[in-house]
């Protein structure tokens, strides 16, 4: 991995089924009550929702993966909520995860996607099942781009996203991490 500056220093919390349920729904109150850190209005954003839809059926279906999927972007110096992080999944029978993060627009540019980035491939890199880890970025977004190939990311193939479109494939082995 590149060097570290002095950015921030992060965690990713990991939600439960009654909080993802709760921020599918929109509902930033019933979400805070169950929540082990405190959330803002930026984690009920139609958006988002999307994604914490998503992650509630994982959770119902197998409630293991909630130690995978999606969780809180935690700012542990100044104790805040920043953003999304997680794996898409546990990893599949190949041994590949998919990596994906959002930061909440009041918090962008001072380093918490670089930091979510760097606990999400640490935890990839120090769990033996794991041995790719995929990020999918839309063409237009350079930033990410610029973000993943810091660490080795190569391109490997492009795909369409029901959601965000055309999407380019990107790759590293978790051994190079």
């Amino acid at each position: 991995m590149p060097d570290r500056d002095a950015g921030p220093e992060v965690r990713i919390v990991h939600l439960t089924l009654e909080a993802f349920e709760a921020l599918a729904e929109g509902d930033l109150a019933a979400a805070n009550a169950v929540s082990p850190v405190p959330l803002t209005d930026a984690f009920t954003d139609p958006h988002w929702r999307q994604t914490w839809s998503r992650r509630a059926s994982q959770v119902r279906t197998d409630p293991s993966t909630a130690l995978w999927v999606t969780g809180v972007i935690w700012d542990t110096n100044r104790r805040i909520a920043v953003g999304r992080a997680g794996f898409h999944a546990p990893p599949d029978d190949s041994g590949m995860v998919e990596i994906g993060y959002a930061v909440d627009p009041d918090h962008r540019r001072r380093g918490y996607a670089r930091a979510a980035l760097e606990a999400l491939l640490s935890r990839a890199a120090q769990d033996p099942d794991v041995k790719t880890v995929r990020a999918s970025i839309r063409p237009d977004n350079q930033p990410s781009y610029n973000l993943v190939s810091r660490y080795g990311f190569t391109r490997t193939g492009e795909q369409w996203d029901d959601e965000d479109g055309l999407e380019f494939i990107y790759e590293v082995a978790a051994g190079n991490l």
